[in-house]
């Protein structure tokens, strides 16, 4: 991988000179002014939001990697080491199926399934891609045989259960490292799982996978979310289902938000709460952190999405105690969206810089990885922010690697 330090308004005016597209036409093609285009290609505005990137993408007929930057490789070790773990992740997707496994001996299923929930997950909550890349190739490899060969059906049923919660960690890893297409494949694999298996449950939590790893076409999003959920629902007995339909209601939220119904992303955020009262408040136990302080988190970031900025954001944030959030990796998130909200308004800036630094802090794998917390970055520094946190932004993006 090379190093890519262009910003993403680089990207997007170098992409629009390439289409040979006024600044105009491109407007026109994508519902947004030429004035606002032009600002995010000259650094004045931040490339941000979900749903303007999804749409200049689609407008400009390019994925949305070419517009935010593919996985680069820097000079600092926890922004470049993570990347190691993707040529092995991609070889155990590629080469098993469901009836033809790509090994020949596995350890007990039982111990597969004990690795997958006691040492790869937490490894998923605290973004350490590393280890995920060191341990989780050959688990994948080994649920395979068992699915393919299994000593008997609960043995079989085991493994299936074990390879959707394997590749949860494999799709969010690839995703978050900036490999779309393969987040998009350890999808697929879990929803193949989950169709074999049968179980409501398991196929909501596929399809809760598929929906976050599928291209951004928000106007697609937003009805197979709401489809997921509507199928779920009478099966929601359980807290495991339950947690498994809220973020199933937060991904409509966030696509509804996306294509600018609010209304309707206040009754999915709604439907989160009433669902988030009857599972503990437990980040680190609920599957994928479901609980009353992850819609408050998803609640920041969809407010953000929405446009929010300076003081609304930090009013959306107080919501959240720091102590409950005691996930990393989703901690770093909603520090980043604070962060991003804040950049937008000029009196929030120097606080911005200081929530950045803390998402830094909370998961650097995974922040020096992410492309919208680069692009707040290199947004700041476009800005006269040298006298209010100057050291501290330089010193980010020569770790996220952006031009500084």
């Amino acid at each position: 991988m090379e190093e890519d330090t262009q910003t993403i308004g680089q990207r997007l005016r170098a992409l629009r000179l390439w289409r040979r597209l006024t600044l105009a036409e491109l407007a026109g093609l994508c519902g947004v002014t030429a004035p606002a285009i032009s600002m995010w290609e000259n650094g004045r505005r931040p490339l941000d939001r979900r749903s303007h990137i999804s749409a200049l993408a689609a407008a400009l007929r390019v994925s949305e990697t070419e517009l935010t930057g593919g996985p680069h490789s820097g000079t600092d070790p926890l922004q470049s080491a993570p990347h190691t773990a993707i040529p092995a992740l991609r070889i155990a997707l590629q080469t098993n199926s469901l009836s033809s496994p790509a090994v020949d001996r596995a350890r007990p299923v039982a111990e597969l399934a004990e690795e997958v929930s006691q040492h790869i997950e937490p490894l998923h909550r605290r973004s350490d891609y590393v280890e995920i890349g060191v341990r989780l190739p050959a688990v994948i490899d080994a649920l395979h045989l068992h699915i393919c060969e299994p000593a008997d059906e609960a043995a079989q049923i085991l493994a299936l259960e074990t390879l959707v919660e394997a590749c949860v960690t494999a799709a969010f890893t690839a995703k978050h490292l900036g490999y779309p297409d393969l987040a998009h494949l350890a999808a697929v694999r879990a929803e193949e799982a989950a169709r074999l298996l049968g179980d409501p449950v398991q196929q909501g939590k596929a399809a809760f996978l598929r929906i976050q790893t599928s291209p951004r076409a928000w106007d697609r999003t937003l009805p197979a979310a709401e489809r997921a959920a509507t199928a779920l629902e009478p099966h929601a007995r359980t807290p495991l289902a339950m947690q498994v339909l809220g973020l199933l209601t937060l991904s409509a939220a966030m696509a509804a938000a996306a294509v600018q119904r609010g209304d309707t992303a206040e009754s999915w955020l709604g439907e989160a709460d009433r669902l988030a009262a009857h599972v503990p408040d437990d980040m680190w136990g609920n599957w994928q952190s479901f609980s009353a302080t992850n819609v408050a988190l998803w609640r920041t970031a969809i407010g953000v999405e929405r446009g929010e900025s300076g003081g609304r954001v930090l009013a959306l944030a107080s919501a959240v105690k720091d102590g409950q959030v005691t996930v990393g990796s989703r901690k770093a998130d909603f520090l980043v969206d604070v962060g991003r909200g804040l950049a937008r308004d000029p009196k929030t800036r120097p606080e911005a810089v200081h929530w950045l630094h803390r998402a830094e802090e909370s998961a650097p794998q995974r922040v020096r990885n992410s492309a919208p917390a680069r692009e707040a970055v290199a947004y700041l520094l476009s800005r006269a922010t040298a006298t209010a946190g100057g050291r501290e932004l330089r010193g980010m993006a020569a770790r996220m690697g952006v031009a500084h």
